[in-house]
């Protein structure tokens, strides 16, 4: 290995110039977390939907009702609409 050789690429890369890092005087440093207003939003609007049940209780039990009483009635025209509806609404 010729020491010269390693001289020269030592300059090209400042390698003898090395100085070390110094700490910033004065004053202590925190981490510090903001979070924006979006991500507030979408925070609240999770524990919102984490309080609400998955079935509407109340209605379930107005349908019972009906069903028990023999008033329930739907329109088959409009159940056959959405399932239509739905299904092609998958499809996309």
């Amino acid at each position: 290995m010729r020491i010269d050789a390693y001289n020269k690429v030592s300059q090209v890369y400042n390698a003898n110039n090395v100085k070390k890092a110094t700490k910033p005087s004065g004053g202590s440093f925190s981490d510090k977390l903001e979070i924006s207003q979006k991500g507030q939003d979408y925070r609240v609007a999770k524990q919102i939907v984490t309080q609400t049940p998955d079935v509407r209780e109340d209605k379930v039990n107005q349908i019972k009702k009906q069903i028990e009483s023999g008033t329930y009635n739907i329109n088959m025209t409009d159940v056959a609409d959405k399932v239509v509806n739905r299904y092609f609404d998958e499809l996309v």
